[in-house]
């Protein structure tokens, strides 16, 4: 998911360069999102194996 993200946000600063704002827009948009999701998940992940149970 954090490949996702980072790939997202090369795609919105190559579009911001060559001056395609909506693109890069919705791309860094797209790639915030992914981030939000990879660090709630990955949070999750370490409390769930911090579990001795």
């Amino acid at each position: 998911m954090l490949s996702y993200a980072i790939t997202f946000l090369l795609i919105a600063i190559v579009a911001g360069v060559l001056g395609f704002g909506g693109i890069a827009g919705t791309a860094a948009t797209i790639a915030k999102i992914l981030f939000v999701i990879f660090l709630v998940l990955f949070i999750a992940s370490m409390f769930r194996g911090r579990s001795s149970s």
